[in-house]
């Protein structure tokens, strides 16, 4: 009897646990873990990036007039001038010698005769102007003493001729090679009109650069521009437009532009390619977002604004920008929070979870 009472008490217990509504099950709500970036004002910069070879914006060659052997010049230090070296404007780099005992003695010869024909006029000027001697009488001593002159500058120049100075400061470019390239020794004969030195101011150096494409538009003349050298790392040098080549490259069907590079400092060096950039166009002061806070859907740019625990898609109007920031001119303001990651499955008006600010 116990035992069946027993069997009919669990029955009715495991009728009750049957009947009873199952316990509340808690939702999980799932919020996409996203990073935001504050919406700022700054500056950004329409470029053009290019390639460009540096060149010397002039080369001054220094040629013999006069055959000889050659002697090139010393610095200051008593070391043979060499290429590379910096040089002043007016500075000696060679000579040209086997002629200078001829012709500084007729320099001399010159400069005496042009002595005596100054005191011959002085003499006979003073008669006339005493009235003792007329004017016919006193113009065979102007005469001569107007050739005296004459042939002592003409001395002059032809002694100079066997000195090859430099008219710029600059680089020795080239110096005392042959037609061969070979280098030439002091004593060694050359020939009237043979090329002995080159010389390029490098202070300020020429980049050209091709452009192509829609970049054609963009370029023209005055804009600022920056120079890089993979040697210098992120040193960059100051530059200018200054030439736009008049129509294209018929094999290439590009643009030629040449940029002005500031090189105070001798580093960068010519023949060198460089990395230009054209700033083209530049705004300050607008809003501005990271690029990766832009997306598209739909057809449009959007960005999601963080509002509360919702982010809100928004249709963007973008400006300029680079490879980090892009201007926003519609859209969103200064102030607000963007979502620039998690930003690929979003949807508007879904709840995230601010994992980063």
């Amino acid at each position: 009897m116990k035992t069946a009472s027993r069997l009919v008490a669990a029955g009715l217990v495991l009728t009750v646990l049957a009947c009873a509504p199952p316990p509340d099950r808690q939702e999980v709500e799932f919020r996409v873990p996203v990073t935001v970036r504050e919406v700022e004002t700054g500056d950004v910069e329409d470029r053009v990036i290019a390639t460009g070879t540096l060149r010397t914006p002039e080369t001054i060659s220094l040629r013999a007039d006069t055959a000889g052997a050659l002697r090139v010049a010393r610095a200051a230090n008593g070391r043979r001038l060499a290429e590379g070296d910096s040089v002043e404007a007016g500075q000696l780099l060679a000579e040209i010698t086997g002629e200078e005992v001829r012709l500084a003695a007729a320099a001399d010869a010159r400069q005496q005769r042009l002595a005596a024909a100054r005191r011959d006029y002085e003499t006979k000027k003073a008669l006339f102007d005493e009235g003792l001697i007329s004017a016919e009488a006193l113009r065979p001593f102007e005469t001569a003493l107007a050739d005296a002159q004459l042939e002592w500058e003409r001395s002059q120049l032809t002694q100079n001729r066997s000195r090859l100075v430099t008219p710029i400061s600059g680089v020795v470019l080239r110096l005392a090679r042959d037609e061969q390239n070979r280098p030439l020794a002091d004593g060694q004969l050359v020939v009237q009109g043979a090329e002995l030195a080159q010389v390029a101011p490098t202070r300020s150096l020429v980049a050209d650069v091709d452009l192509i494409g829609q970049d054609l538009a963009k370029v023209r003349e005055r804009l600022e521009a920056r120079v890089r050298h993979s040697a210098w790392g992120d040193t960059r040098f100051e530059g200018t437009v200054i030439r736009l080549a008049p129509s294209l490259d018929p094999m290439t069907r590009t643009l030629r532009a040449e940029v002005a590079v500031e090189n105070p400092g001798g580093e960068l060096r010519p023949g060198m390619f460089v990395e230009v950039t054209i700033i083209s166009e530049r705004r300050t002061d607008v809003p501005v977002v990271p690029r990766e806070a832009v997306t598209e859907r739909g057809g449009r740019k959007v960005v999601f604004v963080l509002e509360g625990q919702k982010v809100t898609r928004r249709d963007v109007a973008l400006g300029l920008g680079d490879d980090d920031v892009v201007e926003i001119r519609q859209g969103v303001q200064p102030g607000e929070r963007v979502v620039v990651r998690g930003i690929e499955t979003l949807q508007d008006d879904q709840r995230v979870r601010v994992s980063g600010a």
